[in-house]
Parts: structure tokens; sequence; C-alpha cells
């Protein structure tokens, strides 16, 4: 049976990169799908594990070939999700969380069966802003327009399948953990295990 894919989507700053780690750390067959990215990488990324740096001839062939399930330009800077990449894992059943922005998930849609999808939300906007400063990665000017552009992320919120609050790391890994639980238990996941264990 295939894996199922989890869209992790959120507005910068509230804190989708650091679940989507603690989630692939905590589940020993959930994989991550690494995007390609023409953006720089910041301090402490590494190319293959965090992004795909490649520049915008690499990713124009890419885009050009069909290869991307999406791609979309955020802040300036283009990220894709490889076709194969997340194919290949799913075929072997294994669930994939992909973290991507609103315009990804939405081009998404209709093409992954299954996709579960979730927004992290952060508990305020000031919240956000302060996350940006305290990673020291952002220019003072570049983290007023994530924010702006984060408010009408925030509104597109209403349609995912789940939405967490990140008011508190735990207690929002402990909800993101048992999203994954519960979407693998669903019946339509696990028919086939039901019809191989009982043959029913």
């Amino acid at each position: 049976m295939e894996g199922t894919p989890f869209i992790l989507s959120a507005p910068s700053g509230a804190g989708k990169t650091t679940l989507r780690r603690m989630a692939v750390d905590f589940f020993p067959d959930l994989r991550h799908s690494v995007s390609y990215t023409t953006r720089k990488p910041r301090p402490g990324e590494t190319d293959g594990v965090d992004y795909r740096f490649v520049d915008e001839g690499v990713f124009d062939g890419m885009e050009a070939r069909g290869e991307f399930i999406e791609n979309a330009e955020v802040h300036g800077k283009r990220y894709g999700t490889s076709e194969k990449d997340l194919k290949t894992f799913l075929a072997e059943g294994l669930d994939v969380i992909l973290d991507i922005d609103v315009q990804g998930a939405e081009r998404i849609r209709g093409r992954l069966a299954d996709a579960v999808y979730i927004f992290v939300l952060p508990p305020s906007v000031e919240a956000c802003r302060e996350r940006l400063r305290g990673r020291g990665k952002d220019a003072p000017e570049d983290i007023e327009k994530r924010l702006e552009a984060s408010i009408g992320e925030i509104k597109r919120a209403g349609g995912y399948d789940y939405i967490i609050i990140n008011d508190d790391l735990d207690k929002a890994f402990g909800e993101l953990k048992a999203i994954v639980a519960a979407e693998r238990a669903r019946e339509k996941r696990r028919a086939a295990k039901v019809k191989e264990l009982f043959n029913v």
C-alpha cells in the first residue's frame, strides 16, 4: 500500500520547519520530501537536507521538463517539489511530510490522492515577528514583508484538514504526532492489513 503525504504549511515564523524535523526524527517510517529552491542557504542549513539549493538555470530546466509536482515563487525566490522523489517514497509505502507554503499546497491539491493538509499557526502576529527576529536570518525589511504576506496566508487556513496553534512547541508537536497516528489508523489505510491478517 502506498504511503500517505502530509502537507505542512504555515506563515513565516510559525515553526513548521522545527515541527517537521521533530516529526521525521520521531517516526522512523516518515520521510521529508526535500524541496528545490533558488534562494541562498541560511546559516546552519545543509544542501540536500533542508533544501536542494539550485540556480535559476537548473530550476528553469526542471520546470520546463515538468519535474515539479508543485512550484511557486515566495518572497522573490522559487521553490518546487520533485514529483519523482515524492512518488518514489510513497510507492515504497513510506509516509512523506512536505514542508511547503500555502501556494504550493494549493497547487498540489487534486494531484495527490489521500493527502492530509495541516496548517501551523503562531499564537499571534507579534510572536511571529519575534521568532523571525530571534533566528537572525532575515533583514528587518524582509521580516515585515514576510509578516504582511503571512496575514494573507493565515486567511487560507480554513482549507486545511487540521490546524495546530504553536503557542507551546511540546504541545504543538503532540498534536502533530496525534494527527499522523490518527491518519495512519483510518480504515481506508488499514483495509489491506486487515485483509492480510484475517482474510476478510
